[in-house]
């Protein structure tokens, strides 16, 4: 072969080999809306699981994936107007979290564009999905009953201040299922054998004044209810309920890293995780119909020693034997 024919092969030969690269470079990528009623900053952490859970199905932000963000900072009144726009933009997949709220706000906008959401509440009742084992529809994702969990926080409350006549209960009337949240709270602190009072709280001003209203009662310790919007005003919280020296129990454990009493709930980052994970295999085409509701099974109860001696409380033995972990 002559000499110029012979570097015409090798330069044929070469760029051939490099078509492949360049085809998947030209690919389009796939593209989720990524719809929350809690912001940015402060849920860092768990888009960080989320990011996990895409890469251990094959997908990674900026290579093969592109995501839109939608923040509605805790006024979930925001949460139809950001879904209808990812519906606009015609987003491959929808990933509704912070709050169920957000989950039906995405299955409002589109009965046709996967939904994978993150469900503190029964995704059956509120009509979310047909079924946990077959969805059907267009939605799947991940639940957690917060309704048992209360019932359970309260329990722990108990057990930490056995002499305690009053504990109030903070939750947000802006959330969806408040009403029926408030009625099995209540029903919770009667098979306790417990007296209760609900507090309201949907802004930051709002919850400054709880926590006025709780001193002037006298309550003896504050359940702060499951909520997006609460785990994203954790610091503001937890100060507070150690200004005014209240006993307190959260949901994540996030708030008693961030200096609070006690928490119990599920892990939200393997929630995160595992709505990754399904938004890849939704990718790769299964079907939200055929993807069942993921219970999760991981709880944790956390004591932070430390708070409990600020605030002048004896943790007792057989509490602190049933933590998960207990910060010291």
């Amino acid at each position: 072969m002559p000499d110029m024919k012979r570097r015409e092969f090798i330069v044929l030969l070469g760029g051939a080999a490099a078509w492949p690269l360049a085809a998947r470079a030209q690919q389009p990528l796939s593209v989720i809306g990524f719809l929350s009623g809690r912001s940015p900053g402060e849920a860092a952490y768990a888009i960080k699981a989320f990011h996990q859970g895409l890469k251990d199905g094959g997908y990674v932000e900026g290579q093969n994936a592109a995501i839109e963000y939608r923040w509605a900072g805790g006024q979930y009144d925001q949460l139809p107007a950001l879904a209808a726009d990812l519906v606009r933009l015609q987003v491959a997949a929808i990933v509704a979290t912070g709050g169920v709220v957000a989950g039906l706000a995405a299955k409002a906008a589109t009965a046709t564009i996967p939904i994978v959401f993150i469900s503190g509440d029964d995704p059956v009742r509120l009509g979310l999905v047909a079924s946990l084992n077959r969805p059907g529809g267009n939605a799947t994702g991940s639940s957690f009953f917060v309704t048992v969990m209360e019932a359970k926080r309260l329990g722990l409350l108990r057990d930490l201040v056995p002499t305690a006549t009053l504990i109030a209960v903070l939750l947000n009337p802006s959330y969806a299922g408040f009403e029926i949240r408030s009625r099995d709270v209540q029903d919770a602190a009667n098979a306790l054998g417990l007296k209760i009072h609900v507090l309201h709280a949907s802004n930051e001003q709002a919850i400054h004044a709880a926590f006025t209203t709780l001193v002037r009662m006298r309550a003896d310790a504050l359940l702060v209810g499951a909520d997006p919007f609460f785990n994203g005003r954790r610091e503001q919280l937890v100060t507070l309920a150690a200004h005014y020296a209240i006993p307190a129990i959260y949901e994540l454990r996030e708030f008693v890293e961030a200096g609070g009493l006690m928490s119990y709930g599920t892990s939200i980052t393997d929630a995160y995780r595992q709505i990754g994970l399904y938004t890849a295999r939704i990718f790769k085409g299964e079907k939200p119909a055929d993807l069942p509701v993921v219970q999760s099974t991981k709880f944790e109860f956390i004591i932070n020693l430390k708070t409990a001696k600020a605030l002048g409380i004896e943790v007792p033995p057989t509490l602190s034997a049933r933590a998960d972990e207990v910060i010291e």
